[in-house]
């Protein structure tokens, strides 16, 4: 049977899941191995440096800067509060004294007797990685991070914006070409993740926000909507780092597009199970994909290394449309035709015959779609 690679989207039921948790410099991991973690878990943290602030005793004192070391009542290394004593003249008989206060909480980092300059830093500020998924620590990479294993029902969106969230799946809509009513959106949503069918409305969008909604899934998203809720165009870098008070993962693409079956049935299958949610989207070199995670029992014995499987196109592959004509819509291969073709742009190129999910049958290019993996 003929067959080509194909860069596709993950739907699926049951997968093992393996996801390395890592600091961005060098820490403290919390856990150990053979824990068994809660995605909201902390399991590793560290501490990034806190902004200098130069102040400039010799100047407050009126001394030459040769002098701080006779008034200065702190050291290098000393924690201070902001409006402790960190220098004081001697003045006249006991009064008239000069008092300088710590503008800052945090610690001395230098006292210069050269310039009469301090450097104070403040506190440091704690960076926390927490699990993400529910699962068990199956390694521990020493003083970095760890990685957890689970086995869950797992769903890859096309794009999405803000960071890790989770929260209980909650269905808006009954089927997949269904656009939610911002009316279902209450106070029932808030800390949910809501399911949104074809499109999420930009009124929908700022009822969730307002409510405290943890995530949205949704097949399509208009742009200028996009851009009215960022307030800027959406480039091609790494998204995932937007503050918006939730998290966006769109399954299929930009504009009404109704989600596809098979997402749609597995998230009604899991409508008030809890779940893990990322909108990190990277479309460049080492892609990276919103995530759709929903953590299922298992027993530890079932936690093995899941086979390496290439993704390729056969007959009877699920495909989804990438580009016009017929952007977004979903099909099954029924043919591979190894002869190059020549296309509208006059370039030869290979094909594939489809029958679209509305019966249309049709010849496209094989770099125009992408394989939905099973």
């Amino acid at each position: 049977m003929a067959q080509a690679y194909s860069a596709g989207l993950t739907v699926t039921d049951s997968i093992i899941l393996k996801k390395e948790r890592i600091l961005p410099l060098k820490g403290k991991v919390l856990v150990k191995k053979g824990d068994k973690v809660k995605a909201e878990d902390l399991v590793a943290e560290t501490f990034l440096p806190g902004n200098v602030v130069p102040f400039n005793l010799a100047n407050k004192l009126s001394i030459p800067g040769n002098l701080i070391n006779q008034y200065v009542k702190i050291k290098a290394g000393d924690q201070i509060k902001k409006g402790d004593v960190i220098a004081e003249t001697k003045g006249f008989f006991g009064i008239f004294k000069t008092s300088i206060k710590s503008p800052i909480n945090g610690e001395v980092e230098n006292i210069s007797s050269i310039t009469g300059q301090l450097l104070l830093r403040e506190p440091r500020i704690p960076v926390q990685v927490k699990a993400f998924i529910d699962g068990v620590v199956v390694d521990i990479i020493k003083d970095e991070g760890v990685v957890i294993e689970n086995k869950s029902a797992y769903i890859q969106g096309i794009f999405g914006i803000g960071g890790e969230r989770f929260g209980e799946i909650k269905l808006l809509v009954s089927s997949p070409d269904e656009i939610a009513d911002v009316k279902k959106v209450d106070e029932s949503c808030k800390g949910k993740v809501i399911v949104c069918g074809a499109i999420i409305p930009y009124a929908v969008v700022k009822k969730a926000q307002q409510v405290g909604v943890s995530g949205i899934i949704t097949g399509g998203i208009d742009d200028h909507d996009l851009k009215k809720l960022l307030g800027y165009n959406i480039g091609v870098a790494i998204t995932g780092h937007e503050q918006v008070g939730l998290t966006i993962v769109v399954t299929e693409g930009f504009g009404k597009i109704n989600m596809a079956g098979k997402t749609f049935e597995l998230l009604k299958r899991f409508d008030g199970h809890k779940s893990s949610i990322h909108g990190i989207t990277q479309i460049r070199a080492g892609v990276m994909r919103p995530e759709i995670v929903i953590p299922i029992e298992f027993k530890e014995e079932e936690l093995k290394e899941p086979e390496v499987k290439i993704t390729t196109l056969e007959i009877g592959t699920t495909i989804r449309v990438i580009r016009q004509p017929n952007f977004g819509l979903i099909g099954k291969v029924t043919g591979l035709p190894e002869k190059l073709t020549k296309v509208e742009s006059e370039s030869l190129v290979r094909i594939l015959e489809a029958e679209l999910e509305n019966g249309e049958k049709v010849i496209i290019p094989r770099a125009n779609v992408e394989v939905i993996e099973e």
